[in-house]
């Protein structure tokens, strides 16, 4: 399967203070959704771009409307017989994968500054693939077992599972939805809280110890850029204990950027295996 002509490209919309690595990530998640769709127009704009080094998400929404237009002037002016495109020029995903309704309202901004038609889609969670990151994030930190069927245990796995995200309370009740799935996974608890919420982490890693818990693991629901830098480490020292790394650029971020833009466009997705449709 390969992009249709003329599609609406996909652009996504990256969080935080942009940097190489935040553009490094959101590289590699474009290129995965390029090898499942490849014809793929897909670019990126950053919530907080400079549009020297890093573009912002407006200016990017703006540029690509205005080279879809040019695209079609340019065929006519060769005499080709070319309608003109109908519906968004673009599909804006969020990278994001739980609600934050700040950054959504920041996005949300951004689309209208650009004078652009576009469609925005939900975030990216919850969904059973993200429930799949996390516990390969927690395995590769050496806090849980690569998976239940294999005998051999890991001496440092987490008998409980604080699951950080950002969003305030909408975030930690989405959150709670791919926890119930990572819970089921690992065979531990796994509760939500919020590192934007004072004391939100510290009172759910004692929520876990208080109900019999002994070593406990901080997990980030969190793709990464849209933490500030240090947040985690200071919540991993509250709920006392070790940290797995952030989603990145897995595999499943990808797939699912593209899940959002194909569904936004009616574009039937080929579902990942094992997972239903998002």
């Amino acid at each position: 399967m390969v992009a249709p002509e003329g599609a609406a490209a996909l652009v996504l919309a990256v969080p935080g203070a942009p940097s190489s690595a935040t553009r490094s990530l959101a590289e590699e998640v474009i290129s995965i959704a390029r090898s499942e769709l490849p014809g793929l127009n897909a670019l990126i704009g950053y919530l907080d771009g400079d549009d020297a080094e890093f573009p912002t998400l407006a200016s990017v929404l703006a540029q690509n409307a205005a080279e879809r237009v040019a695209r079609v002037e340019q065929a006519r002016a060769a005499g080709r017989e070319v309608a003109d495109p109908e519906g968004p020029s673009a599909v804006v995903v969020p990278l994001l994968a739980g609600p934050d309704s700040a950054l959504i309202r920041q996005i949300r901004q951004a689309v209208m500054d650009s004078g652009t038609q576009v469609e925005l889609t939900d975030v990216l969670g919850p969904h059973p693939l993200l429930a799949e990151a996390l516990h390969v994030r927690l395995s590769e930190a050496g806090l849980a077992r690569a998976d239940r069927a294999r005998l051999f245990t890991v001496a440092t796995a987490a008998d409980g599972i604080v699951l950080a995200t950002v969003g305030g309370e909408e975030a930690v009740q989405a959150a709670g939805i791919t926890g119930m799935l990572l819970a089921a996974r690992l065979a531990v608890p796994v509760m939500a809280a919020a590192l934007d919420v004072d004391g939100s982490v510290a009172s759910v890693a004692e929520q876990l110890t208080s109900s019999g818990s002994a070593q406990l693991a901080l997990a980030p629901y969190l793709v990464g850029p849209e933490v500030p830098e240090g947040l985690l480490d200071i919540a991993a020292k509250e709920a006392g204990c070790a940290a797995a790394e952030p989603l990145g650029a897995y595999p499943a971020i990808g797939k699912l950027v593209l899940s959002m833009y194909m569904s936004a466009l009616g574009i039937t997705p080929a579902v990942p295996q094992g997972a239903p449709a998002h």
